[in-house]
């Protein structure tokens, strides 16, 4: 059963660790992602954005593909499925869905119309029990057209949309979607610090998660990052291990072209990055 993210990230929050967020794109990726939370014993969000939403058929397919993994997957650990980066209408069409959670992004906004679609959203998902993420001050780079510069949040206006009754924050802090480049400055961990003194036990979260180094990751833990977003890092080592496959010529040994053989590189790929990253959040047995 699909949970609100509200509770495992305030535990998060409490705990200084961080639930990490893993984009899904199909099947393989949904199977992946939950057989290895359970294997870690993990609490876990499933992140759909509007153009994977679309890939997999839409959004009420992909409702029916992951409740329907739960019950003959038997996973037994916290799973919260939610819209990323959604836009006022996204987020909309996945409530009527059956989501478990939504991210409103009305960081491109001026902030008073994003303070005032968050407030309209916040009054729905507190009447379906659903979670809420906002953001301020767009994350760099793109992913499935939406663009942002990377600029870092005005931690007054952080506030202000962390008073509406959101559950968790996320905050431009110099991350970006997507690989870093070598000239990349690092997290901004003065805003992150400013923000999270101004926000309190509102749990903060972390996009871009892929490239950012270890010792970063950590740090912004510690400042009050409860949820990470990873999706490049397991696209890229998906289709290393795809490539590895196909270069060895396997897919053209035996019955090696079966979907479920040419897949299971690729398969196994997310699950050891999954597995990596849990680690790194400290999220292993806190389901």
């Amino acid at each position: 059963m699909l949970v609100s993210a509200k509770e495992m990230l305030q535990k998060a929050k409490a705990g200084h660790y961080a639930v990490g967020q893993f984009n899904i794109n199909n099947l393989e990726w949904t199977k992946a992602i939950l057989l290895t939370a359970e294997e870690c014993k993990s609490p876990v969000i499933l992140g759909v954005s509007e153009g994977a939403g679309k890939y997999m058929a839409g959004y009420k397919t992909v409702v029916g593909m992951v409740n329907g993994m739960l019950e003959e997957l038997k996973i037994t650990v916290p799973v919260a499925l939610h819209l990323d980066h959604g836009s006022y209408d996204g987020c909309m069409k996945c409530i009527e869905a059956g989501f478990s959670s939504i991210m409103f992004d009305g960081s491109h906004f001026p902030i008073e119309e994003n303070v005032e679609k968050t407030k309209e959203l916040v009054a729905i998902v507190n009447e379906k029990g659903m979670s809420l993420e906002a953001e301020v001050g767009a994350i760099g780079g793109e992913e499935d057209g939406v663009v942002g510069k990377g600029e870092c949040a005005d931690p007054e206006e952080c506030k202000r949309i962390a008073d509406l009754g959101i559950d968790f924050l996320a905050a431009g802090i110099g991350n970006i979607h997507g690989k870093y480049p070598a000239n990349w400055e690092g997290l901004s961990f003065e805003t992150l610090d400013a923000i999270q003194k101004l926000t309190g036990d509102m749990p903060l979260v972390l996009h871009g998660g892929t490239g950012i180094p270890a010792d970063m990751i950590k740090k912004a833990i510690s400042l009050g990052v409860a949820k990470i977003n990873v999706n490049t890092e397991c696209q890229l080592s998906f289709a290393a291990a795809t490539r590895e496959y196909v270069e060895a010529g396997k897919d053209l040994e035996g019955k090696g072209f079966d979907p479920r053989k040419l897949l299971k590189p690729g398969f196994d790929a997310i699950q050891a990055t999954v597995k990596e990253k849990m680690e790194l959040f400290g999220s292993v047995g806190k389901a």
